[in-house]
């Protein structure tokens, strides 16, 4: 490097409006802005054409191997777990397959998983998409409306998936969508509606297009805040759609379709092996349909899965074994500080009592252990404390204290 008195070969901007020359062969230069410029659009085109190919340069992950992934962060939902890895390597040989002469296409399996609030939707999805070498992303059903309603419209589901692939709209057409709160846009009863149904039977009209595959013209900042923008063009063809919901209600669907299905005395002794206590394990896409859900959403939907209701020993695992388990967490903000911070076991059984006279899932764990811990995050680092023990009489403490505080003021 040197400096002489003369211009970028690039920009033509002189010695005295720039740092430094990089000079080369012949009397060429380039100025350090230049250079700077330079490199990032190598580094933006690198990346894109690494992405394009990353599938064929790399072992897509087994079904196994996907699973394993999400065993270390979510304790038991063995079904689900296997029906989400399979339609993912699905989902990579898609990507991958070639035309050949026997003119067999593999067409996409969207997923649908039915399972109570608080049993691991959400968070399957995403630690999966830690795995994933595709774009994925995760949006909200209860926000969509028919195009000209208040609300998100229909096409705003691949807005969101084209800013995680930075506007690749290549990238973004073999990416993974995940809908949650699905049940929530089932239409209010099992007859076609009269009245607009704006956030319930016509989502779902809106969303068969997404669905099945086809060009839909995406507004690459949202459609209602910017009307002047050019649409984007994408193919949701090798898009997979994965959906979630609680269907809060549907036991009792199911519970009627077992007991209606036969008559006679031989239908009532297989009635008696049914597991009363875990009837989402017999969800049927009639159940669905009966719920609300279109017939042509349900067909488009071809994997049904169900997540199964967590029990107190589930729940005493996720509140400490997974890699990102609640009282790790709490355990690392304390480290943070320089303090150690202790968990005494009958605190823990405490916890997960709680969360299981509560109904409220694994969630629950975390607002139990928040409320508990609130006091000591407040006070300890503004103390010279190397050590915390949260022992049963405290966390008793707290946690009546706040209920009984919640009861004042309603």
């Amino acid at each position: 490097m040197s400096k002489r008195a003369n211009t970028c070969s690039f920009c033509g901007r002189p010695e005295s409006q720039i740092d430094f020359f990089i000079t080369g062969i012949e009397g060429a230069q380039i100025c350090n802005e230049c250079a700077m410029q330079a490199a990032d659009i190598v580094k933006e085109n690198t990346l894109t054409v690494s992405r394009q190919s990353d599938l064929s340069k790399q072992e897509i992950p087994k079904p196994a191997e996907i699973k394993e992934y999400l065993d270390q962060y979510i304790i038991g939902q063995d079904e689900a777990k296997k029906h989400l890895s399979v339609a993912v390597y699905n989902h990579y040989k898609r990507l991958m397959q070639v035309q050949t002469d026997d003119d067999v296409e593999i067409e996409k399996s969207n997923i649908i998983m039915v399972g109570y609030t608080g049993t691991g939707k959400t968070l399957l999805a995403r630690t999966i998409a830690k795995k994933l070498h595709v774009p994925f992303t995760i949006v909200d059903a209860t926000v969509l409306t028919e195009a000209g309603y208040v609300g998100e419209d229909i096409e705003s589901i691949l807005t969101r998936l084209l800013q995680v692939a930075d506007y690749n709209v290549k990238e973004a057409e073999r990416g993974i969508v995940f809908i949650d709160e699905i049940d929530k846009i089932a239409r209010k009863s099992d007859n076609p509606s009269i009245t607009r149904d704006v956030s319930g039977e016509g989502v779902q009209q809106g969303l068969l297009k997404l669905l099945e595959g086809s060009v839909v013209n995406v507004p690459p900042q949202g459609g209602r805040k910017h009307p002047e923008q050019k649409m984007i063009a994408v193919n949701t063809q090798n898009i997979l759609f994965i959906c979630g919901g609680a269907f809060d209600g549907i036991e009792k669907k199911i519970a009627a379709r077992l007991n209606t299905r036969a008559v006679g005395y031989d239908s009532v002794r297989a009635n008696e092996d049914v597991d009363k206590n875990n009837l989402l394990q017999y969800i049927a896409p009639q159940d669905l349909k009966s719920f609300g859900l279109i017939p042509e959403i349900v067909g488009r939907l071809p994997v049904l899965t169900y997540l199964e209701p967590l029990d107190r020993d589930a729940l005493r695992k996720i509140l400490t074994e997974p890699k990102n388990s609640i009282i790790k967490q709490y355990v690392k903000l304390f480290k943070m500080d320089g303090i150690d911070l202790v968990f005494n076991n009958d605190v823990l059984d405490y916890i997960v009592d709680k969360a299981v006279e509560f109904k409220l899932g694994a969630r629950g764990l975390r607002s139990i252990t928040e409320t508990i811990m609130m006091d000591k995050m407040y006070e300890t680092p503004s103390k010279n404390i190397k050590k915390v023990t949260v022992t049963l009489s405290y966390a008793q403490s707290k946690l009546e204290k706040a209920n009984v505080n919640r009861l004042k003021s309603t």
